[in-house]
C-alpha cells in the first residue's frame, strides 16, 4: 500500500509529491480554474468563491471578503507555481490542500451536484476528476 501513496512525508519534513504526469495535469486544472475563478467574475467557479461566510446572510462584511479573497488567490497562485516540484514544504502543501477544498466544492456547486441522486447521475468525465480531487485531498491530508 505504501507504494501507492501520492504524497509521503519525509524524514526530513519535506512531502513528496508522487504524481504522475496525467495527474500533475489534473492538478493543473483544479489549480488553474481556481485561479481563473479568482480573477475573472464571470467564471462558472467565482459565486462559490465569494459565497458568504456565513450562509444566513447575503452579504459578509467587505473586510472578511477580502481576507478571504486574498486567502484564496495567494494559495492557489503558490500551489499553481509548485505544480512541477518533486517536494512540497508544509505551506506549500497547505496551499495545494486548501486549493484542491476549494476546486472540489466549486466544481459540486458549479454543477449541482449537491444530491447523492445528482452525483450518480453525473457524467463520467465529471465523475473522474471529482473522484481523482478526493483522492488527491484525503491522501495529502495523511501527510499533514
Amino acid at each position: 500500500m505504501v507504494g501507492n501513496r501520492l504524497f509521503v512525508r519525509r524524514r526530513d519534513g519535506r512531502i513528496e509529491v508522487r504524481l504522475n504526469e496525467a495527474g500533475r495535469e489534473v492538478a493543473k486544472e483544479a489549480f488553474g480554474r481556481v485561479v481563473a475563478a479568482e480573477r475573472d467574475p464571470t467564471h462558472e467557479w467565482h459565486a462559490s468563491l465569494n459565497a458568504p461566510i456565513d450562509p444566513s446572510e447575503d452579504d459578509d462584511s467587505p473586510l472578511a471578503s477580502l481576507g478571504r479573497q486574498q486567502e484564496i488567490s495567494t494559495n492557489a497562485e503558490l500551489a499553481y507555481m509548485t505544480l512541477g516540484e518533486q517536494f512540497l514544504n508544509d505551506a506549500e502543501a497547505w496551499a495545494w490542500l486548501s486549493t484542491l477544498q476549494i476546486a472540489l466544492r466549486s466544481t459540486a456547486v458549479a454543477n449541482g451536484l449537491l444530491t447523492e441522486e445528482k452525483l450518480t447521475s453525473a457524467e463520467p468525465e465529471l465523475m473522474t476528476f471529482v473522484r481523482t480531487i478526493q483522492h488527491f485531498l484525503f491522501s495529502l491530508a495523511e501527510c499533514l
